[in-house]
């Protein structure tokens, strides 16, 4: 069986196109493939209810929240997110147990005349599977996570309950646009007629392209932001707690989330304001106890499996991972990276070769220690090349032939009460979880 699923998976990495390895050449901007394999397979994606979410950053977590509380509520949720860490299960899982080994097997194999002929990429044989696995399971409801942009993405071809966007910013623009508008056009591609539309982020000068979206699609518009806040009360290294406010009144006191992080409180109103809808518009999905209906937020990692976002790894010293990548997300991050006490910060870190660091390379401190190390596939941007352009922005230290090679040299290095941060990259975080 081994040996088989390996054969399988290098199928599907080598003959195929995978964004996750190669980057852009893998990115088709047409929905043709996608088409004519649910055809094949008899439309499964119209078998259950689903949740759509697009965005740049807070995506991943928005949709494990939304999957844990529904969850939690006793519904079977399958739940489609991308890309894996590990094993590349982690994308299609239900109740957070990941497909089964022998399905992705099985499905290739007896697909494979389909996929000569059709020539599906990476991405579109895995949106196919996940659809025919929800249906063939018989998921109550799915929570399918967007791969890039929206309006061509994939995933773009289901009829949602609902449709949610969590935040625009700067990732992809060889692909997406080189403006915010321009990008937020392309997530904006998953409003649908009539299917109500939520935004997670306020950006202002995003408005606009949103509102005409929905107006032209008939879609009622939720911005999230005018209804509900949040206040983080305090957090521990597992769980954050934040009271909520609905229309400026106290809504939830004390709620916990298995997730640490400040920054999780913008994913947070997104997925309230959801819910909320959803239990609305749906009442079938309703919690039937009123005390129960967030209570999949404190379990959320036991339940959906979540793994690489803001991941404790060691302790004494401790070492922490997060799978943040772009200006926007690792800012976010960085500054969380204060909250926690320690003598000396080391960093090991990677990046993949076609995105511009600039940006990136700014937001680090200058007084970490730094361990570059390039991640292990073939699109891995060079650690002495990483180096070079880190020294523009006075961040030193020394390059590794591996990832696994600098975390060790960072232990070696650290005292017990000294910080290691792993990141730059998903793949950089697959490596050390």
């Amino acid at each position: 069986m081994e040996q088989k699923y390996q054969e399988t998976l290098n199928y599907l990495f080598s003959q195929l196109p995978m964004f996750q390895r190669v980057g852009p050449m893998a990115f088709k901007k047409d929905l043709t493939n996608t088409l004519a394999l649910v055809e094949a397979f008899g439309h499964p994606q119209n078998d259950f209810p689903s949740i759509h979410i697009a965005g740049t950053n807070g995506k991943g977590s928005t949709a494990h929240m939304l999957a844990a509380i529904l969850q939690k509520r006793g519904f079977k949720t399958g739940l489609y997110t991308s890309p894996h860490y590990r094993d590349f299960r982690e994308r299609i899982k239900i109740n957070g147990k990941y497909i089964s080994k022998k399905e992705v097997i099985d499905f290739v194999q007896y697909n494979k005349a389909l996929f000569e002929q059709i020539k599906p990429s990476f991405f579109e044989i895995t949106v196919a599977l996940a659809f025919y696995h929800f249906s063939k399971e018989k998921v109550d409801i799915a929570i399918i996570e967007t791969g890039l942009g929206g309006r061509l993405d994939s995933t773009n071809i289901i009829t949602p309950l609902l449709s949610v966007i969590t935040n625009i910013s700067f990732d992809h623009m060889n692909l997406l646009g080189n403006t915010l508008p321009e990008i937020a056009g392309e997530k904006a591609g998953i409003i649908k007629s009539k299917i109500p539309i939520i935004i997670g982020e306020n950006q202002p000068e995003l408005r606009s392209v949103f509102i005409e979206k929905a107006k032209k699609e008939s879609s009622p518009i939720y911005f999230a932001h005018e209804y509900f806040s949040v206040e983080l009360k305090g957090n521990n290294i597992t769980h954050s707690k934040f009271d909520v406010f609905k229309n400026q009144e106290p809504y939830l006191n004390n709620l916990a989330l298995n997730l640490h992080g400040v920054y999780q409180a913008k994913n947070l109103v997104t997925v309230i304001q959801t819910i909320e809808i959803l239990d609305q518009q749906y009442p079938q999905f309703n919690s039937k106890i009123e005390k129960e209906k967030w209570l999949g937020l404190s379990e959320l990692k036991d339940l959906t499996n979540m793994m690489g976002r803001w991941e404790i790894i060691g302790q004494n010293p401790t070492i922490l991972c997060d799978s943040a990548h772009n200006p926007a997300g690792l800012s976010l991050v960085l500054s969380q990276l204060n909250e926690i006490k320690f003598e000396k910060l080391h960093m090991v870190l990677g990046f993949v070769s076609d995105k511009s660091l600039d940006e990136v390379l700014k937001l680090f401190p200058k007084k970490a220690k730094y361990y570059f190390a390039k991640p292990d596939i073939p699109r891995g941007m060079d650690a002495k090349q990483l180096r070079a352009e880190a020294k523009h922005f006075e961040l030193k230290g020394r390059t590794y032939v591996s990832v696994k090679n600098a975390l060790k040299a960072a232990k070696r290095a650290a005292t017990p009460n000294d910080l290691i941060y792993v990141g730059g990259s998903i793949f950089v975080v697959a490596e050390v979880i």
